[in-house]
């Protein structure tokens, strides 16, 4: 299915995340989730040519949304085509000790839920892959027909929060023991029955969710991203992350207030917790009512900031 760069991804809470970073023009910046290229346009914007803003995805559809190869997005832009997680990987590769500020949008593209043949989304007939980088790894069949009970069990309790995830697995278990499960809808066809009618489209999403969250490792991938930003931040320097679900919002919560993905608190000799942020919004700041009525997807979006000290 053919994007648009307007219709790939409609950047979510674009001006308050962008502003949360409190761009110097002469800084070097982080967008760690190009997308369409909403968010790193938008900073671009905001940038001198001394800048220069380094921007991350692993999809090679996102590519698409960088123009013409004769007119990039800007001489102080560079495209790395990775998993945010190798963020202090590349950044030494380039040369790059320290960063002003960090932006990501955790929520996964439009155009992965729109697109028929990726198998992200329940509302469509395709092969049950949703690898992000469909150039590796396993595949939601993969798992699906591979995992021992037991495991398909804590993937979904763990990443989707089905508190009848132990059921799930076991009706999917016996399922694949008659024939392969390979497409969205045989896997639909499977679970459906253990629904409630009145829940089935919001638990149908958490289980898809959970199952993309493990073929992509996206909670180890988001931890190892965060600890390469807190490393990476020069003082001063911004971390800007909008998530939408709770899994992802309390790791991201954690980093900014204790300094690791754990939540573990350290405390100084007075008792005061250690860490090396200093949040800037102590609540949430979430999409407006225009916004959501525009962008039904933004309605689960929470946006933290915070400030390295």
């Amino acid at each position: 299915m053919a994007k648009t760069v307007e219709t790939y991804h409609v950047p979510v809470l674009l001006h308050e995340s962008v502003d949360g970073l409190n761009i110097r023009p002469g800084g070097i910046y982080v967008d760690v989730t190009f997308g369409g290229g909403g968010h790193s346009r938008e900073i671009l914007s905001r940038l001198d040519t001394s800048a220069h803003l380094y921007s991350f995805d692993q999809d090679a559809d996102a590519e698409r949304n960088l123009g013409d190869a004769h007119h990039p997005l800007s001489p102080n832009f560079t495209f790395v085509r990775s998993n945010f997680r190798y963020l202090k990987n590349w950044m030494r590769y380039y040369g790059v000790e320290q960063i002003d500020g960090l932006l990501a949008d955790l929520g996964v593209s439009s155009h992965h839920f729109d697109d028929e043949t990726r198998g992200f989304s329940f509302r469509f007939d395709a092969p049950l892959d949703m690898r992000m980088n469909k150039r590796a790894g396993m595949t939601a069949a993969d798992i699906v027909n591979n995992y021992q009970e037991e495991a398909l069990a804590d993937v979904f309790y763990l990443y989707g929060e089905l508190k009848n995830a132990r059921r799930i697995a076991a009706t999917v278990v016996k399922a694949r023991g008659e024939k392969p499960i390979l497409t969205t809808r045989e896997f639909i066809n499977v679970v459906e029955p253990l629904f409630k009618r009145e829940r089935e489209k919001k638990d149908m999403a958490k289980l898809f969710q959970a199952l993309r969250i493990e073929v992509n490792h996206e909670m180890d991938a988001l931890k190892e991203m965060l600890r390469g930003a807190a490393e990476l931040l020069a003082p001063g320097g911004r971390l800007s992350v909008i998530t939408y679900h709770s899994l992802e919002d309390r790791v991201v919560k954690n980093i900014m207030k204790t300094g690791n993905t754990d939540g573990k608190t350290r405390q100084d000799f007075f008792g005061r917790i250690e860490t090396p942020f200093r949040l800037i919004n102590h609540k949430v700041i979430v999409p407006n009512d225009d916004e959501q009525q525009q962008n039904p997807r933004s309605r689960s979006a929470k946006l933290r900031i915070a400030e390295k000290k």
